[in-house]
């Protein structure tokens, strides 16, 4: 018995009690996992809110090419409801640009007032507020060199129908009312709105490595 004990112990064999501690262990990393989770679950999305700040400007630098943006799209109800996510969400990525957040999501009422607050005197404020909260929109956070005004010009015009072809507006809208999606309008707008739709724990900074085949 004690020549297999040493056989084991040879070939790295873990003994059963150890093993059994090694559970334990996990079970008990496992559950504090859930809880804090539990915790963090709890929390109101009004409370969230008033914590939300403008998302610091940890951007990259790439030679030749300027700083780094960033910029919020966001796939509006009807874009949701009509099946376009995918398609609008590949528009950007076949550009190259860096997908940093991703999400579907239900907009309070309250973050949709703050988002269009200046057009609060607008005579479409109410009707817009109440359109953006009708149904899930999908919540993008892009990454890249000149982002705000390249990924205007592929959302292209407000009024779908003066969109040009080729654009998401003027392929896939019809009615400035239901335009499909949204994008930023300015660098600054771009920080000040993944401020308010995302927590920072959600911009994920990762290393594309198509990158050298896109850039010098």
């Amino acid at each position: 018995m004690s020549t297999a004990m040493a056989a084991a112990s040879t070939v790295g064999v873990v003994p059963t009690h150890s093993f059994t501690q090694c559970c334990k262990v996990s079970s008990l990393r496992g559950s504090s996992f859930l809880n804090a989770g539990r915790c963090q679950l709890s929390v109101t999305r009004t409370a969230a809110l008033s914590f939300r700040r403008p998302v610091a400007p940890s951007l990259r630098v790439y030679a030749a090419q300027g700083e780094s943006e960033r910029s919020y799209v966001m796939v509006k109800p009807d874009g949701v409801q009509r099946g376009l996510v995918g398609e609008i969400i590949s528009r950007f990525e076949r550009k190259g640009f860096q997908l940093i957040g991703l999400k579907l999501f239900k907009t309070p009422k309250e973050l949709a007032e703050e988002h269009y607050g200046e057009l609060k005197e607008k005579p479409f404020y109410g009707k817009l507020v109440a359109y953006i909260i009708s149904g899930p929109v999908v919540c993008i956070a892009l990454e890249g060199p000149g982002i705000v005004a390249s990924a205007r010009k592929l959302i292209g015009a407000t009024n779908p129908l003066n969109a040009e072809p080729g654009t998401i507006r003027g392929d896939l809208g019809i009615d400035v009312g239901r335009n499909v999606v949204h994008g930023s309008d300015s660098p600054e707008n771009g920080l000040r709105e993944l401020g308010l739709w995302f927590d920072d724990d959600e911009l994920i900074q990762w290393d594309q490595h198509m990158t050298p085949w896109l850039k010098e």
